[in-house]
């Protein structure tokens, strides 16, 4: 991900050894975007830890972005629309919330637990994840990048 003009503009993340210790203390991690945010939404960050080999929450929907980061571990991430992928420790991950659907979030290790963190906005009056049904998911299935062959 790039860092923006913005975050470089104010030092945060450029990596300069010769300037002062505040614009060597954090690293641009993700740069997101665009990046839509429901009017008068709250936000919650959440830890999670799955054991070795869970698949992690059904198909669902958030109602607004979400950002996740890796911290121990692999997570399995499949967003409508973009191929799966394996998220590493130190990796991290985003949706954009609303329509589409995240088919899978789980653990990509069978012998190890994953832990990640994911901040979720959340449109007013709407649940912080909605579960999609199966009839959705037929419906759909036409916007659902290919799966991997075994």
């Amino acid at each position: 991900m790039s860092e923006n003009a913005q975050h470089a503009h104010h030092g945060h993340g450029t990596g300069d050894a010769d300037g002062p210790s505040w614009t060597r203390a954090a690293k641009m991690i993700q740069d997101a975007s665009p990046v839509v945010v429901p009017e008068g939404a709250s936000a919650m960050t959440i830890h999670v830890e799955w054991e070795p080999g869970d698949p992690g929450t059904p198909p669902h929907r958030h109602s607004g972005p979400a950002f996740g980061y890796v911290i121990k571990g692999a997570v399995r991430f499949e967003l409508e629309g973009e191929p799966e992928r394996v998220v590493e420790a130190g990796g991290t991950f985003w949706e954009p919330g609303g329509d589409a659907i995240h088919y899978q979030d789980g653990n990509a290790l069978s012998d190890e637990k994953t832990e990640f963190v994911v901040t979720m906005m959340c449109a007013p009056g709407k649940p912080m994840l909605e579960l999609v049904g199966e009839a959705e998911l037929k419906e759909r299935a036409h916007l659902r990048a290919p799966r991997p062959t075994a």
